[in-house]
């Protein structure tokens, strides 16, 4: 049974996460600080430690060095966003936000224990543990979520062998990054990527660019040519946005998946290729293949192998990370010093929706970068478009002793879930404390406590008349 040490010094958030961790059968002890954990417990015995960023004396980040190698899983709240981005460049595991949901803790848990439990497999015994590289790292693609793990998890099994893979996900994902890292992961990786975008070639000249051509094939055809397909032979062939292939070119394209073999336009003659196809569609390719405009034979056989790429709103704090990888390219590549974003700046890249997804968010940076006047990048240089008056929850000012009062009177007395907790100190403190300070004490922002609200129907405090 996994044994998990929670420090955190808010005693209704001790309990309530040690009782829904122990329910869900893991081994739990706790402390309130790190001094506390120190003396009570041996970090290094432990195979998960679940530490709030802010604790009493030194902060959660401070495990990272003293747990030796275990993973640290830090807690943080909304308005603590760019620590908790630094916590993880300084070793942690991951960071969950307060107040978080039972489903949300529970898989970061047994997502975390199960990554540890197949690197220990897969290690070689004269490696330590602290050795173990980041999961992204030989995949070469910024990702944490569960979505992109599992993804990261696949592209692993799928790499080392020859079957056809076929990528789907909204445009702007980055799927030819997922084609990049199958192919740098398989045998054929010194071999051509020959990467195509099939909705950039004109439909008249797709099929002589794929397969290329005879003299005098048709007009203009002065010479012979070699296609795409032909430059990837030994290799892998990328055709992006497959979707947009005219029936024809279909039709060419199955005979290679089925024969292993390409005709030249304006030849009689085949000829054989070793070629390893990767498609990739932000399209529906089934619907499609029903309604006749696309092959019913090559959807089958494109789809040995599906992977899906999820869109950026569906990703987390992967947003974060990946704008902060674009600020530093985007840095080094102008030559300018570096630049950080304003906490604006990381709430509103935080929280929109990013319907261009990935390219939209390199696009912003970039355009930042170019206008920003100072070290630090506000938010309305980033030129989307969103509210930020829900998402300003600056930092925590509270009362001297506060805190201390809070916890007495929310010491728990039967079993609370944290959403019995959002929902009893909400009831508690409503009638003397204003929104923006509920908000505030709950490690959240405005636009969150009100959707919480919404789903939990817990009514706001009316004003009182006289």
């Amino acid at each position: 049974m996994p044994h998990i040490l929670i420090v955190e010094d808010e005693s209704i958030i001790r309990t309530a996460l040690r009782r829904l961790l122990e329910r869900n059968q893991y081994e739990v002890s706790e402390a309130g600080s790190i001094p506390e954990a120190q003396e009570r417990y041996t970090l290094s015995s432990f195979d998960l430690i679940i530490s709030d960023l802010r604790l009493p004396g030194p902060p959660g980040t401070e495990l990272i060095g003293l747990a030796e190698g275990k993973p640290v899983l830090i807690m943080t709240s909304y308005a603590s966003l760019r620590s908790a981005v630094d916590s993880m460049k300084m070793g942690a595991v991951d960071y969950i936000a307060k107040p978080f949901d039972h489903d949300e803790m529970l898989q970061a848990v047994a997502r975390i224990l199960r990554m540890r439990a197949a690197a220990a497999e897969t290690r070689p015994p004269t490696e330590s543990p602290s050795a173990d590289a980041s999961d992204q790292d030989d995949i070469g693609i910024i990702g944490r979520c569960a979505p992109m793990l599992d993804l990261f998890g696949k592209i692993r099994k799928v790499a080392p062998t020859d079957s056809t893979v076929l990528i789907q996900g909204e445009s702007g994902t980055g799927k030819e990054l997922v084609a990049r890292a199958l192919h740098n992961l398989s045998r054929r990786a010194k071999a051509p990527l020959i990467s195509v975008n099939c909705a950039a070639i004109p439909e008249t000249l797709i099929e002589s660019e794929l397969f290329g051509h005879e003299k005098g094939a048709f007009t203009g055809a002065s010479a012979a040519r070699a296609g795409l397909v032909e430059a990837a032979d030994g290799g892998t062939l990328f055709l992006d946005e497959i979707g947009e292939l005219p029936l024809e070119a279909q039709a060419r394209l199955l005979r290679v998946l089925q024969e292993g073999e390409i005709r030249r336009v304006g030849s009689v003659q085949s000829q054989k290729v070793n070629v390893r196809l990767i498609a990739a569609t932000h399209r529906d390719l089934k619907t499609l293949s029903k309604t006749g405009q696309f092959r019913e034979d090559l959807y089958y056989r494109l789809n040995v192998i599906a992977l899906r790429l999820p869109a950026l709103r569906e990703r987390g704090s992967d947003v974060n990370e990946i704008a902060h990888a674009f600020l530093a390219r985007q840095c080094s590549t102008m030559g300018v010093s570096t630049l950080r974003f304003s906490h604006d700046a990381e709430q509103a890249i935080r929280h929109y929706s990013w319907p261009g997804n990935v390219r939209e968010l390199e696009n912003a940076v970039e355009r930042a970068v170019i206008l920003s006047e100072g070290p630090e990048i506000p938010a309305d240089l980033l030129g989307i478009d969103i509210e930020l008056e829900g998402l300003d929850d600056d930092g925590f000012d509270d009362v001297p002793g506060a805190q201390a009062a809070d916890d007495a009177a929310l010491e728990p007395t039967e079993d609370l879930s944290l959403e019995d907790y959002f929902q009893h100190f909400v009831l508690e403190h409503q009638d003397h404390m204003t929104e923006t300070e509920l908000a505030r004490k709950l490690g959240i922002s405005r636009k969150c406590l009100w959707e919480r609200r919404q789903r939990l129907g817990i009514p706001r405090r009316k004003a009182s008349t006289v």
